[in-house]
């Protein structure tokens, strides 16, 4: 489906139409053909929906730099690893200069497309690093383990049973690092929690994640780690809590879903739109617009659990959150594996 939604966000800077302006583009690599107030064009593919938590900061973001004039934006959602590829060439085809999404399943295929259009930029979500072969490859990563940390704290400090379950989709980098950022804060105000460990093989089957959600409860678990979709709602019916991820569902989950680790996507695509309309776009890895420092993550206001937090707890958040963003305080990246224990 290709639709003029909203997904992946973006940024400004542009070049000045002139002979001299253009012979720099031209000479820095890539892109061409741009000039001073012409907006970008964006095309984003994704294997999901657009409403599952992670592409749908991504979809925020390109639809807030769309708003402000900065980019053209169309997407595909739902597009199977098999479909990726072709998706890609029409949108290199159809003159989009940069292109976003996520290749967790089809690295080798993107950046053989990459290769193909030198003159398209490239900015894909992958476990892997940019390569200087393929030079309009860029990639990021949801490092958002500041705020998982914080999060953890808060959930160290809610569960009574000191059992906690959690779901997620893939044990790859992307997740594990939080899982484990998690733990950390956890285990660093409740040092004897045991956590139940699970992934369910997808990125997008919220009836899954609620099973499975609801063997964890069944084995003593008194709050969630919601990775997944349907893991709060599993919760919810079982009236115990649960921490989100990556987008606050607070709201929706008003007396289950004390915290949440949000991701910001803006930086890392204004970053990107910047560098395609300077003409200095190259193969770099984003992952660091994703940091707590960068603005590119955040805990969300703890909202309706804001009185049912402990003060020295929530003091305690306050005090890692100003020292992570001075950097006197480093969350670790620990990209292991999460084991149950």
């Amino acid at each position: 489906m290709h639709s003029d939604s909203f997904k992946f966000a973006i940024s400004r800077r542009a070049l000045i139409k002139t002979a001299g302006a253009s012979a720099l583009v031209a000479a820095a690599g890539l892109p061409s053909r741009l000039f001073a107030a012409d907006p970008i064009k964006v095309a984003a593919i994704y294997t999901v929906p657009v409403e599952q938590q992670w592409v749908s900061r991504i979809h925020k973001a390109a639809n807030a730099a769309k708003e402000r004039g900065d980019i053209e934006y169309v997407y595909s959602e739902n597009t199977a690893n098999n479909d990726y590829e072709r998706v890609m060439r029409e949108y290199c085809e159809a003159g989009h200069k940069l292109v976003l999404g996520e290749v967790f399943g089809v690295e080798d295929a993107a950046r053989a497309v990459a290769k193909d259009y030198p003159d398209v930029a490239f900015l894909m979500g992958s476990s892997f690093k940019p390569d200087a072969a393929v030079p309009n490859f860029s990639v990021f990563d949801n490092y958002i383990q500041d705020a998982s940390y914080l999060s953890g704290l808060i959930a160290g400090a809610m569960t009574k049973s000191k059992n906690i379950g959690m779901v997620g989709g893939y044990p790859i980098p992307e997740v594990n690092r939080l899982m484990n950022a998690f733990m950390a804060g956890v285990k660093e105000v409740a040092p004897d929690t045991k956590f139940q460990v699970a992934f369910i093989g997808s990125w997008f089957d919220p009836p899954k994640a609620k099973e499975t959600a609801f063997a964890q409860i069944d084995g003593g678990a008194d709050l969630l780690y919601a990775e997944r979709f349907g893991v709060s709602d599993a919760a919810k019916e079982r009236k115990i809590l649960a921490i989100g991820n990556v987008i606050d569902t607070q709201a929706d989950y008003p007396d289950t879903v004390v915290a949440s680790a949000l991701w910001h996507f803006e930086p890392t695509l204004d970053k990107a739109i910047a560098e395609v309309k300077a003409g200095t776009f190259k193969a770099d890895d984003y992952g660091v617009y994703s940091f707590m420092k960068n603005g590119g993550c955040s805990l969300a206001p703890l909202g309706t659990f804001d009185g049912k937090v402990p003060d020295d707890i929530k003091a305690k958040v306050a005090e890692k959150e100003k020292m992570i963003k001075g950097g006197s305080f480093t969350v670790e990246i620990n990209d292991a594996e999460p084991k149950s224990s």
